[in-house]
């Protein structure tokens, strides 16, 4: 009888203290989801950034890189997921988009070019997000002649587009001997 008298008193006083450490957590507010605007835009310019640093650290004596001949070089690659920037800003903002998938290495000859381009392109993007709003966001536009689409949609179509790019400049990186700023240790 002592004894089970003992062990019930030893589980209470373990469930109270269980409970006493639980009792902080239940007054802490939990934070509300971010809004979808914010959660895009956030996407967006990290992608963004993840490009515009490999295109500025990657050496200028590589940018004509191709793994294989039937490859797009790394500058090629570069423009190609910035131009395809364009295939959303230019519905959202209602300008006619351009014909042309891959912007020409010739118009971006340098390094320097290259950059410039890729910044300005996930910069135009970013500002038609904001542009458009919370709200915006779902409205359709007229993504190609045949179809429309939500602003969002588009929205995400490229980011996860531009992400698959990031995965093959990463390859190049490597190929080249070179690791890619986002797999080097944070200081």
């Amino acid at each position: 009888m002592k004894r089970t008298t003992f062990l019930a008193i030893v589980l209470l006083a373990c469930a109270w203290t269980a409970h006493a450490q639980d009792a902080p957590k239940q007054h802490i507010a939990i934070k509300p989801a971010d809004p979808e605007l914010k959660v895009v835009l956030d996407s967006w310019n990290e992608i963004g950034r993840k490009l515009t640093v490999m295109a500025e650290e990657f050496p200028e004596d590589k940018y004509d890189f191709k793994p294989t001949p039937a490859q797009r070089s790394f500058a090629e690659q570069l423009l190609h997921a910035a131009g395809s920037c364009y295939f959303f800003t230019n519905p959202v903002m209602g300008v006619k988009t351009q014909a042309a998938e891959d912007p020409k290495r010739e118009q971006y000859p340098s390094k320097a070019a290259v950059v410039a381009f890729v910044k300005k392109a996930f910069a135009d993007g970013a500002a038609a997000i904001q542009a458009k709003g919370e709200k915006g966001l779902t409205t359709e536009v007229v993504y190609t002649p045949e179809q429309k689409a939500r602003v969002i949609d588009i929205a995400y179509g490229i980011i996860e587009h531009s992400g698959e790019h990031y995965g093959q400049l990463v390859v190049y990186y490597r190929l080249a001997g070179l690791v890619p700023p986002e797999s080097r240790p944070k200081p």
